[in-house]
Parts: structure tokens; C-alpha cells; sequence
């Protein structure tokens, strides 16, 4: 049976990280209250939701405690089980958003990739890779340079190892355990990106284009609008409605994409053929869930990421998607050189600058590129995109863990 209903509905969320505490600050003016599952006590979460349950995502006593708590269930990470997932909210009645299944596809990096191409939407070119000799026939296919990628768990990086010649065969395959993917080296103009979201009945919605800056294959910046012409964001927004179209379940999706410098024939991309004249877009991964790249909306949008999927999830209706300025947000990393207590310094500065907004995640711990929060400026008195990307990386070097 489903959680008893009360003037108050409760969203349970596998996964109380930085997402899950943006997901429960924005659920609680909709009249939502969270509760999550995380395996860390005291999770960045734990503040501002209803409560936390702590234990592994993948747990199923914890599991289960959340779907006999919630009126629906999410998750802000890919590390759950779908199957788990899927058993608990037939067994609670509970409602599972995004669907199982679309977690399912988007944990196996190979299975993602089918898919997406099966679908007719443009990605670049793969092969599954099980030994050396899969990934030598890649190469003489595609040529130095290629992207190796671990079917399962790379984030942030994690997981992705580029091979530029022959040496670096054998150690790129120790570096990935288990199933890859090899996939051609793109020529991209820009990485883009996309938060897209569905809703009830078919609705669905796209934020703006954004353009992510990334530097050790981490997010550093995300610049909005992206500085693409018109056509390239008109057929990133047709990608982006296609993969939605392709993923099953109501929520938000990070949709992160390739701009390529020249238009690509069918013959070198899986999927349609193009229609920018001044290139290409091409899926590289999705997210179900909100994401790094989103953060902007919070200050930047009319409705947030946050919002919008908690909107989605508990089946009301989407809000607006338009931009209210251009906007860049901007990530805090640890700059430390090995993990310790996180006292920061010099946020100040942030905090000063005219339309800047800060957020911590309430992480204890830092270590060496932990993302322990974002801020954001929004656009004042003419400010041009490039000065706000110039002033968001000279603020961020002003905040320190040393």
C-alpha cells in the first residue's frame, strides 16, 4: 500500500548529495517535504530535508523505509538499483521518476549509446571493447585519437581515458575495469549542454543552451546563453525533444552535447543526417536528474532544475523555462592535496560582487576537486557574457581550504 497521504506530500530521494539539498530547498515552497537515503551521516541533504534514512543506495531495507514514507520516489543519483527501485514501488504503490528502466540505459554507458542511435539521435562513433584486440580493431577503424570509457560509474571524468597512440594501450585498459566503450575522438567547437524535463501527459519542456567549460574533465563554468549562433541552438533544442522523446519516465535530464566544428555526414556520425550548415550536435551523456550544468537556473531561469523536477515527479505542472539575463555559474572545487576538514575562506569576495549568489553543499570533508559549492552571477548594467566569465573565475580563485 502507499504512504498514507497528508496535508503535506513527501518525495523520497535516493541520494542526499548537493542535488538532494537543492531538490529539498525547492520542493518545500510547493508544499513537498524530502526524505532521502544516503549512506553518509549527516549528508549535505540532511539539513534542509525532512529527514535522511542512512544507508547504501542500493540498500533495500533502506529502500523500502523510503517508499513506505513517500508519496513518490526519485533519486539525484545513478548509483541506485532499478530493479530495487522498480520491486519497491509495485510492492509501496509509490510512483518511480524517472522510470527504472531509462536508469537502467543510462547506467551502461553501450547500452546508452544503442539506444540513442537506435532512436536516430547523432552521437559519435562506438564500438564495445571486452579485450585488446576489440579495441585495436577501434582504432584501425577510427584512428588515434580515441576515448576509452567504462561501461559503468565514471563521473566527473572517472572512468574516461583518452589513448593518443599505441603506448598507451595497456595502461588505459588497467584504468578501466570491467566492460568499455571506445568512441572516435570528436572535433568539437563547444561542449554544450541542455536540462531538459518531462512532465504529465506528454508535456515537455528545454532551459536554454548553455556552454560548459571544463578543465581535468570537471565542469568549471557554464556560460548561458551559450555563445552558439541561433541554428546550433535550434538544433540542440531538437536533439535534446528527440532524447526525451527516446527516455521513459517524468523528471529532469542533463543532456550533455558536442558542437562540432563542421557539419559530419552519415557516413562518420550514428544518427541523422545534419541539419546545422555550420556543424553538428552530438549526444556524449545523459542524466537523469538535475545537473552540474543546471545550477545556473536557480538565480538564472524563471523556474529552477530543482523545481522542475520536483514538479515533474509529483505530477504537477512544469513552469516557464525562459531566461531571466545571461548568466554563468561557477563551481568551488577543493584545492587541497589530500582530504581533510573543509574550512573555507575568502567567500567574501563572492559575496560582495554585485548579483552573485553563493551555495554551499555542507560538505565536512574536502579533498582535491571535491565539488563543495557553485555560485552564480547574473548580468547588470551591460555586462558582456565574456566579462562575467572572466569575473567568475578570478572570484573563484579568491576561495580557499588551505
Amino acid at each position: 500500500m502507499s504512504a498514507q497521504m497528508t496535508d503535506t506530500e513527501t518525495l523520497g530521494v535516493v541520494g542526499g548529495g548537493q542535488l538532494g539539498r537543492m531538490l529539498a530547498e525547492a520542493a518545500a515552497p510547493l508544499g513537498v517535504e524530502v526524505v532521502v537515503l544516503d549512506p553518509t551521516p549527516e549528508c549535505p541533504a540532511s539539513p534542509v530535508a525532512r529527514d535522511q534514512i542512512v544507508g547504501d543506495f542500493d540498500d533495500e531495507d533502506g529502500v523500502q523505509e523510503l517508499a513506505a514514507r513517500a508519496d513518490y520516489l526519485t533519486y539525484e543519483i545513478e548509483l541506485a538499483d532499478p530493479d530495487l527501485l522498480e520491486a519497491v514501488g509495485d510492492e509501496y504503490d509509490v510512483p518511480v521518476n524517472p522510470d527504472p528502466e531509462t536508469l537502467r540505459t543510462i547506467q551502461d554507458k553501450l547500452v546508452q549509446n544503442r539506444a540513442l542511435r537506435d532512436a536516430g539521435v547523432p552521437v559519435p562513433e562506438f564500438r564495445q571493447v571486452d579485450d585488446r584486440e576489440d579495441l585495436e580493431a577501434a582504432v584501425e577503424a577510427f584512428g588515434y585519437p580515441v576515448m576509452l570509457k567504462a561501461r559503468e560509474g565514471g563521473y566527473d571524468g572517472r572512468g574516461n581515458v583518452p589513448i593518443t597512440d599505441e603506448s598507451d594501450v595497456d595502461e588505459a585498459l588497467s584504468a578501466v575495469e570491467g566492460g568499455a566503450v571506445v568512441e572516435e575522438f570528436v572535433d568539437f567547437e563547444r561542449e554544450v549542454s541542455i536540462i531538459g524535463v518531462k512532465g504529465t501527459d506528454g508535456e515537455t519542456a528545454t532551459f536554454p543552451l548553455g556552454e560548459n567549460v571544463h578543465r581535468e574533465e570537471i565542469l568549471r563554468e557554464t556560460v548561458v546563453p551559450a555563445r552558439s549562433g541561433e541554428a546550433v541552438a535550434e538544433r540542440a533544442r531538437d536533439v535534446a525533444e528527440d532524447v526525451l522523446e527516446m527516455l521513459s519516465g517524468r523528471g529532469v535530464y542533463g543532456i550533455e552535447l558536442f558542437e562540432t566544428s563542421e557539419a559530419r555526414s552519415a557516413s562518420n556520425a550514428s544518427g541523422d543526417e545534419p541539419r546545422a550548415s555550420e556543424g553538428e550536435i552530438l549526444v556524449n551523456e545523459i542524466a537523469p536528474r538535475p545537473h552540474n550544468s543546471g545550477h545556473y537556473t536557480i538565480e538564472g531561469a524563471l523556474t529552477s532544475q530543482f523545481e522542475q523536477h520536483a514538479r515533474a515527479v509529483t505530477g504537477r505542472p512544469l513552469g516557464a523555462t525562459d531566461l531571466r539575463c545571461p548568466v554563468v555559474s561557477a563551481n568551488v572545487l577543493g584545492d587541497v592535496d589530500e582530504r581533510r576538514r573543509a574550512e573555507p575562506s575568502g567567500d567574501d569576495a563572492i559575496l560582495s560582487y554585485p548579483g552573485a549568489s553563493l551555495h554551499w553543499y555542507g560538505k565536512h570533508e574536502v579533498y582535491p576537486l571535491r565539488k563543495m559549492g557553485h555560485f552564480t552571477l547574473v548580468q547588470r548594467d551591460g555586462e558582456s557574457t565574456d566579462e562575467l566569465l572572466d569575473a567568475a573565475s578570478d572570484l573563484r580563485e579568491e576561495v580557499t581550504f588551505q
